[in-house]
């Protein structure tokens, strides 16, 4: 098998590229955000994300497919959904925050952010979470190794080296999340 057939076979099978495929557009990261701020009828969605409504009704099929938010009938409109987050869609938010957090950083107005995010109890913004290494200082790309997991393909263990040094119980827990 080529190269590049194995480098598509490893890309199938890897999680990033799943998730990608679940969340990698403009439209479904944009209805994520919505949903964080508490949108869950179609034509609220199509109103403030400002997409088509084919686009979206595709959108919305993609993340109910894949469990990232599940339709809910709303009684007192018989045939009428609601949009919900499941625990899958929940858990995708420090996922959301890491990549807003970038937007305010980098591409913001002068002005700052359109929206930020507080604690409900405290009435302060959240404070965005860094990457520590295991003595607690700051982690950056450099400090990183990339090493095969535990569900590698031949591909990505020739390319990222045969030793595995993940601890079990994370990759367990990860693998159980995943059910």
């Amino acid at each position: 098998m080529s190269r590049v057939k194995q480098g598509h076979l490893a890309n199938k099978e890897c999680s990033m590229a799943r998730a990608m495929g679940i969340v990698g557009d403009r439209w479904t990261i944009l209805i994520l955000r919505e949903a964080y701020y508490g949108v869950t009828r179609f034509d609220e969605f199509e109103y403030y994300v400002g997409v088509a409504p084919n686009i979206l009704s595709g959108r919305l099929k993609k993340l109910v497919d894949a469990g990232v938010m599940t339709r809910v009938p709303i009684p007192q409109h018989s045939g009428r959904f609601e949009y919900v987050l499941t625990e899958k869609g929940r858990d995708f938010f420090p996922a959301y925050l890491a990549l807003k957090k970038w937007g305010d950083d980098w591409l913001a107005e002068p002005g700052g952010p359109q929206v930020v995010f507080r604690e409900r109890k405290a009435g302060r913004a959240i404070i965005y979470p860094k990457l520590l290494d295991t003595s607690g200082k700051s982690l950056r790309l450099e400090d990183v190794e990339v090493i095969p997991g535990p569900g590698a393909v031949p591909f990505n263990r020739s390319r990222f080296g045969s030793a595995i040094s993940v601890d079990e119980a994370a990759a367990e827990a990860s693998r159980r999340k995943r059910k």
